[in-house]
């Protein structure tokens, strides 16, 4: 990877500064058009104005919250693959951030709107895979187009960098992890004096995302309120080896998946139909398997379940997750991942409360340290997923513990096995 230019002088300084402001804002309508475009097909298919897939479900017939994945999955699949036939004699240019920073800094950017629309029809119809992949591709791509028509070509990369980490800022609600998911995931891409503008982005992002939503509320609301002792970290610490043993399994179950799909040798139509098939025929079970998890994790963190309850929809949203995702349903699985580490930690607290009073904060204790570990041994980035966590949540105070356990899980999981999820998803494709 090539480092990007140093700052010349301080007239250049405050041009880019001014520039990462703008894409932080371009990143920030990309993403609530595209949250406000889910939420009119939820209400034109699904007849919901909650916001919530999962109260969409719970409100459908067992044969309609069967079919209506597979049909989502269906449409995307038709579109993907149309558009592949028409455009097969083309040159391709990537259609993924990741990407287009290690190449050229250019997009193919009709193949990733198509791509974009087909996570949109996959995620509003109930697919368990996260909205929040295309948001962040549409942010850097709103980015890459200002950049190509305004700014030199050597800039180009950083104000891609600049839209994706404005993607997740506004996604998720975390400027600080935005920048650092680009600085650590793509380490070597982006030096220390390339940071600024990619944390302006991300800080004008969020402002933009707040503006637009009338509201600066945190992403997730959490009660807490126990203190932190020697046990309390202890707990935490060894939280994190168990995610450090988890993260590897997971993506193997999710490389496993994949293959397995491969093996049907279906077109792409009918193989996101039948990963869709399989989410709904789960949701027949349980509503909760629908969608990325975030309002079940909302709820969760609100009122922690029984050991039975967590261990039932834990199974069955992560079989959901692997049908998604390993159909090729397009979108990302970081909201997924927090989810599946969610349950883990307050399996891991419900034990833990056998022994221990206060249960419940025991369980929600963990279940935070579930959500940044596991992304930490999925992402290998540990910085990162601790300062998601505490900015989504607003619970700083758990910066130290986690920051020691989404080590521990990184480092555990890096030694066995040395691919994250990013470098998989790019190997597969």
């Amino acid at each position: 990877m090539h480092r990007l230019h140093s700052w010349p002088d301080l007239r250049a300084m405050f041009r880019r500064l001014l520039i990462a402001a703008l894409i932080g804002i371009l990143a920030a309508l990309a993403v609530a058009g595209f949250r406000h475009a889910m939420l009119v097909l939820e209400w034109l298919f699904l007849s919901n104005d909650t916001g919530s897939l999962v109260n969409a479900a719970t409100g459908l017939s067992p044969w309609r919250r069967a079919i209506t994945p597979a049909l989502g999955g269906l449409a995307a699949g038709i579109l993907l693959w149309g558009w592949q036939k028409i455009n097969q004699q083309r040159p391709h240019a990537p259609t993924d951030y990741m990407e287009a920073l290690q190449t050229d800094g250019q997009f193919d950017y009709g193949a990733s709107l198509v791509k974009s629309i087909a996570s949109l029809l996959v995620v509003a119809s109930g697919s368990a895979i996260g909205r929040e992949g295309a948001m962040i591709l549409l942010a850097a791509l709103a980015a890459s187009a200002f950049a190509q028509r305004f700014t030199p070509r050597a800039e180009w990369k950083l104000w891609i960098a600049c839209g994706a980490a404005a993607g997740m800022a506004g996604a998720y609600h975390a400027p600080l992890a935005g920048s650092l998911f680009i600085a650590e995931i793509l380490f070597g891409t982006l030096m220390l004096a390339s940071l600024g503008p990619v944390v302006i982005s991300a800080v004008f992002a969020l402002l933009t995302t707040h503006l637009l939503s009338g509201s600066d509320a945190l992403l997730y609301t959490v009660h807490f309120t126990r203190e932190l002792h020697a046990l309390e970290y202890a707990m935490i610490v060894s939280t994190g080896v168990v995610a450090g043993l988890c993260g590897p399994l997971l993506m193997w179950l999710m490389t496993t998946s994949h293959s397995g799909f491969l093996k049907l040798k279906l077109s792409p139509p009918w193989q996101l139909a039948l990963g869709g098939l399989i989410v709904g025929l789960l949701s027949v079970l349980t509503p909760t398997v629908w969608g990325n998890g975030y309002s079940v994790v909302q709820s969760f963190l609100l009122s922690p379940p029984l050991l039975a309850a967590i261990s039932g929809i834990f199974m069955c949203k992560l079989l959901a997750v692997l049908a998604s995702s390993g159909s090729g349903a397009p979108g990302g699985v970081f909201t997924p991942t927090l989810f599946v580490g969610l349950s883990i930690g307050m399996v891991s607290g419900r034990l833990w409360g056998v022994w221990i009073p206060g249960s419940d904060e025991i369980t929600i204790l963990l279940g935070l340290t579930g959500m940044a570990t596991l992304l930490a041994a999925t992402t290998h980035a540990p910085i990162m997923s601790t300062l998601m966590i505490c900015e989504m949540t607003g619970e700083y105070r758990l910066l130290p513990g986690l920051l020691v356990a989404c080590v521990v899980a990184s480092v555990l999981s890096r030694t066995l096995r040395q691919d994250s999820v990013y470098r998989q998803h790019a190997a597969e494709h």
